[in-house]
């Protein structure tokens, strides 16, 4: 299960080794941990819902179930989630599994006033998916349930997936018949593939397999006034291009059901290098010229003095780092 109130699975544990606790001590001084409220004591907290009584199947009040989809991952979420001061917590939790169900939510949302909050894998940094304080109540609508593949043409190199698979079930599902997409953002392990169209996300490999709006082949949004749909055609000079609307929307438009994107085959082999130069200048140069040229690199990063020290710091013992 995920953790709720930090990043990633509750089995998964990872020691920071004593290479990085020093370099934090160094750096920041002495500290004292703060106390971290217990899921059991933040439970308590949530306040009842204004929708109890609307009593319609895909609504959901459980008060854990709302703590769990009202904050994102970044420093501020993390540190109300760990002290237990959420401030505003949704109302309620739909979890649809069709693009009909997401259809008949944003209807009943019309006809109710109600505030939706499209939820992907909940990795925001940016405050997204927090819910504002106001009179309208608010359905955070997540989309864990949709992330099957439906369908993949491998003539046409394009698989369509619903929008709430996770980057490990979207790679998963495509490796199975021998294709990957090749789109790994920092936040792959959890975040989706309705979310990184939303956000228009760059992956890692974006070098190679390109960004989010390279890959995007077409799809379905679910909108307050109806389903717009969004053909997979080749590139065109006949006028503008429906899919830039929904690039970077971050749900405003509508909620993001179905989508059509480009594969690649897999590769057979992978490798990855790291190259230390003497100073930056000798740095951005070679990463100049390696993409001047051309190579078919995958992923080309320039890290400074200060990125490469901390990295190292924190990421291995004093062995290693000798």
């Amino acid at each position: 299960m995920r953790r709720w109130n930090g990043w990633g699975e509750e089995t998964v544990e990872m020691a920071l080794p004593a290479s990085a606790r020093a370099l934090l001590s160094e750096l920041l001084g002495p500290s004292t941990p703060l106390e971290d409220a217990t899921l059991d004591e933040v439970v308590k907290s949530v306040p009842a819902s204004r929708l109890a009584g609307l009593g319609h199947a895909l609504i959901e009040t459980d008060p854990e179930l709302r703590l769990r989809h009202a904050r994102g991952q970044s420093l501020p979420d993390w540190l109300a989630m760990r002290s237990g001061r959420f401030g505003v917590f949704p109302d309620a939790v739909a979890r649809p599994e069709s693009g009909g169900q997401v259809r008949e939510l944003l209807r009943l949302a019309g006809e109710h006033d109600l505030v939706v909050i499209p939820y992907g894998g909940g990795t925001s940094v940016a405050g997204h998916i927090t819910p504002a304080a106001g009179d309208r109540p608010v359905v955070t609508l997540a989309m864990t349930k949709m992330n099957r593949l439906l369908d993949l043409d491998g003539t046409s190199g394009v698989a369509t997936f619903e929008a709430g698979a996770s980057g490990p079930e979207v790679e998963a599902q495509l490796r199975a018949h021998g294709y990957t997409l090749g789109h790994f953002p920092q936040s792959w392990e959890l975040s989706t593939l309705g979310g990184w169209v939303a956000s228009r996300s760059s992956g890692q490999q974006s070098l190679r397999y390109g960004r989010i709006e390279q890959l995007f082949a077409g799809g379905r949004v679910e909108t307050p006034c109806g389903p717009l749909d969004l053909p997979t055609f080749p590139a065109s000079a006949a006028g503008p291009d429906l899919r830039e609307l929904v690039l970077g929307c971050e749900g405003r438009l509508g909620v993001i059901t179905e989508l059509r994107v480009r594969i690649s085959p897999l590769p057979e082999t992978e490798r990855f290098e790291t190259l230390f130069l003497p100073d930056w200048r000798s740095a951005f140069e070679c990463a100049r010229q390696l993409t001047r040229q051309r190579i078919g690199l995958s992923m080309l990063r320039v890290a400074n003095r200060a990125e490469t020290f901390t990295g190292l710091r924190l990421a291995v013992d004093e062995g290693q780092l000798g």
